[in-house]
């Protein structure tokens, strides 16, 4: 079953005279328990699709598709509560509030209460003994980790990762990468990864490949 569809997607930056083409006649789709790998450099366009895909940024032409459902169609209250209910993102900045523990982060987009899962998130990403630190106080991996357990903590039908491993050692990396296979397997999430990492790239059941903005391999 399709669970994200993008159709004829560009994205054009404008300002002043100045403008430049992000996105090209993006078309791509999505299946239920897929995982699917984004190759790129930097600056080819990966982050602005997987916004575009989360309904965090819009497309200059085209439509995105959740499960059937247009986005550019809802308000934003409703695209606000689409992606709290079906897309875990993994942001590559993290974006975790300064105020706010690690379990707090983890929490904060929680739509029903669920401690014994949040803990358990804490445990696989080895984060537990960092629970009551703020973001200032954890290593950049540990900022990671904790963003990416954020990023599941709804049960999410959709995974969208933006370079989710670019600060983790080997080890947690193989630990996170292995974390996101078996979520695929056993919940039928749909992920999509953005990476440079090749080798990251290799566990996916489909590489895409982006350059200047056009899907040129899939």
């Amino acid at each position: 079953m399709e669970v994200i569809r993008a159709d004829h997607i560009s994205k054009i930056y404008r300002q002043h005279t100045v403008s430049f083409r992000a996105l090209h006649d993006v078309s791509l789709t999505v299946r239920q328990g897929e995982f699917i790998a984004l190759l790129g450099r930097s600056g080819s366009g990966k982050s602005t699709l997987l916004h575009i895909l989360a309904g965090l940024d819009c497309p200059t032409e085209g439509d995105v598709f959740i499960d059937g459902v247009s986005i550019s169609g809802l308000t934003e209250e409703k695209r606000t509560l689409l992606r709290r209910e079906k897309i875990g993102f993994i942001f590559q900045a993290y974006e975790l509030l300064p105020s706010l523990t690690t379990i707090d982060n983890i929490r904060l987009p929680q739509l029903k209460p669920d401690e014994e899962y949040v803990k358990e998130l804490l445990r696989m990403l080895e984060i537990s003994r960092f629970e009551a630190f703020y973001p200032d106080q954890l290593s950049g991996g540990q900022q990671q980790r904790t963003a990416i357990a954020r990023a599941l903590v709804n049960h999410p039908s959709i995974l969208l990762a933006d370079e989710p491993t670019g600060n983790l050692d080997s080890k947690t990396e193989r630990n996170v990468m292995k974390l996101l296979t078996s979520l695929a397997a056993a919940y039928g999430t749909s992920i999509l990864l953005v990476t440079h990492n090749e080798n990251l790239a290799k566990g996916a059941d489909r590489i895409l490949r982006l350059e200047d903005g056009e899907i040129v391999h899939g």
